[in-house]
Order: structure tokens, then sequence, then C-alpha cells
């Protein structure tokens, strides 16, 4: 054999080797020769990180190790948890943006830190082009109650308080920029009234202060001790932010019924990935989630937390994430004043 044709033959050896290790996604194997070469292990080969955005031992944490249990059975590795809390989900979703796209670093979280907190503050990533979106996991509803402090009955006597005191009418949220916030900011946009905001840093504290009437109205997501407290008779329930009423509660209307449709918001949570994470991954890892979403026993778990189960495709998470995006954008323009 002539050395030019021996180099020739090295030089393709070569080059069929490079390909079929850079092509190591689900289902797809290459080979460029009948010689037997090491074929890569398919995605994803080894243990799966999920950073979740939030503090260890909430609802949030508590529903992304039940969706990790199963997930990590149907792609044959641990899906391991991480817990990154920080600036209301950016901390972790800087983390993500930061890891290697190749489909083994994911991270659980609201959708806010991509449609909301970027119009609000600076954040180290952009909202527009670090991220994948994988698909959306669950939505928790938003409970509007109002506390021992308020002396009216529903929804359209809290309106009316608020017209006829202007600043009178004290809110409660989990803080600036949360979904809460959102609520109370369309609200008092379309009532076109001045309800004074109250912007706290922690479950606890707050619903101690709700429990004492240090304000009149409180919006939180939907949890099984706000629901005890509204039995007990503490708390009345007022409205909901959902797309429907939620079987927990229902004779109390949403904000939809009620008429302020833009302020009937929810939060919705989802996996996302590094940008540039190749398609095959990110299909194959939606394919996953959804099917863990239909067994019944996750979706039994999350409504027992009431949490409402999401699910669907690629493309129907992104359009969520977009309109998102938009309205909170309009929110923000029309009333800046509001989130500062």
């Amino acid at each position: 054999m002539s050395t030019q044709r021996l180099q020739r033959r090295q030089v393709l050896r070569h080059i069929g080797s490079g390909l079929a290790a850079s092509c190591a996604l689900p289902g797809l194997s290459l080979s460029l020769s009948s010689s037997s070469h090491a074929a890569s292990p398919p995605w994803p080969g080894r243990p799966v990180r999920l950073i979740v955005v939030y503090p260890p031992g909430g609802v949030s944490d508590g529903m992304a190790r039940v969706l990790a249990e199963p997930l990590s059975q149907s792609l044959g590795v641990p899906v391991l948890i991480e817990n990154r809390a920080g600036a209301g989900g950016s901390l972790g979703m800087d983390a993500l943006a930061r890891a290697t796209p190749d489909g083994c670093t994911l991270a659980f979280s609201a959708i806010s830190p991509l449609t909301l907190h970027p119009l609000i503050a600076r954040v180290p990533y952009d909202p527009l082009r670090a991220f994948a979106p994988v698909a959306s996991v669950m939505r928790t509803p938003v409970l509007v109650v109002g506390t021992p402090a308020f002396a009216g009955r529903g929804f359209a006597e809290l309106i009316a308080m608020a017209r006829s005191q202007p600043g009178a009418v004290r809110w409660a949220t989990s803080g600036v920029a949360t979904i809460g916030h959102m609520v109370l900011a369309q609200v008092r946009m379309q009532s076109r009234t001045d309800i004074t905001h109250i912007p706290y840093q922690g479950g606890g504290p707050q619903l101690n202060d709700a429990l004492s009437g240090q304000f009149e109205v409180l919006s939180t997501n939907v949890a099984a001790q706000q629901l005890q407290y509204i039995e007990g008779g503490r708390f009345q329930a007022l409205a909901v932010g959902a797309p429907a009423r939620i079987e927990a509660l229902p004779a109390v209307p949403t904000l939809a019924e009620l008429g302020f449709e833009k302020a009937n918001r929810d939060s919705l949570f989802g996996i996302f990935a590094p940008a540039r994470t190749p398609a095959a991954v990110v299909q194959r890892l939606n394919t996953e989630i959804n099917r863990v979403l239909a067994s019944d026993t996750v979706r039994a778990r999350l409504r027992g937390a009431y949490n409402l189960p999401a699910g669907g495709g690629i493309d129907d998470f992104a359009h969520e994430i977009a309109t998102d995006r938009r309205r909170n954008r309009e929110l923000v323009a029309g009333d800046r004043s509001q989130f500062d």
C-alpha cells in the first residue's frame, strides 16, 4: 500500500471516530466504516443535575423531587436535585445559563425569572437567549383572602372600600415582582384604586401578620395551611387566580369571573435547559416529562399540593413564556412606579 493511500485511510478513520463521538444523541448512532470502533454512550450517559431555584422544603422543591424520581427511571440515570435559591430564582437560572449545553444540567423554575424579573431589575443572563424551554410542569393558583382586618364581604366590597378610602386598604404579598404583586398591580390599574402594597420577604412573618390583622388583604399561593384558616373562619376567601375554580374552593370565583381578566394570574413552573442544548435532547426530555406528568401517581401528588398539572409541547411552553413576558411588559410600562 502506498504511503499516500495509507495516510488517506488514517485521516478518514480519524474523522469517522470524531463524528461518532459528537453524535451521541438519543437513539442515534453513527458508523462510517465496517470496522468496529468504541461507540460513545447514548445521552445522557451520566447523572442529570436538576437545579431547583428555590430553597429546600418548600412546595416547589417538593414538586421537583416528585418529578425527579420517575424521570430518573425513564432516563436510566439518577436525577440529582441541587437547590440554588436567591433573587426570586434568578441565581439558579444564572447557574443554568452558565452550564454546558449537553442536556445533563436542567433547572426547575417558575417562568418569572424570564418574563418579569428582567423588566424590574438587572439580571446576569439574557432572558431571551440564554435558555431553551423544555416542558411546562404545573400551575400554582393564587389565592386572595381577606384577613380579620377586612370588614367587608366579598371582592366587590373590597374594591368599593378601596375607592371610598384611597390608601386605606393594605394588600400584602410575598415581595415586589412576585405573582401576588402582579395580581395586585393589575387590580389597582383596572379598578383605578389606591391600594397600599405591603411586600414581605417570607411566608412565615407574612402569615402571622395576616392572622393578627396587620393588613386587610393577602395574596399568596394556595396551600393547605391557608385553606385551614379559611375553613376555620379566620380568613375570607375572596378570589383565586387560576384557569378555572379550584376543587378545594368550588364556591370561590376566579378573578376573571369577577371581571379582572388580566389579574387572573397563576404561577407557571417548568423545566429549562441551557441554550444550544441539542434539539433531539430537548425533545426527548419533553417527551419523558409529559409521560411522567400523565402518571396518575404524579398527578395525584400535584393536586394534593393544590397545583394543577400542565404539560404539552415545547412550542406550547415557549408561547406561554412569550405571552407572559408581553403582558408583564405592558403592565410595568403602564405604571412603573408600582415596582420601584
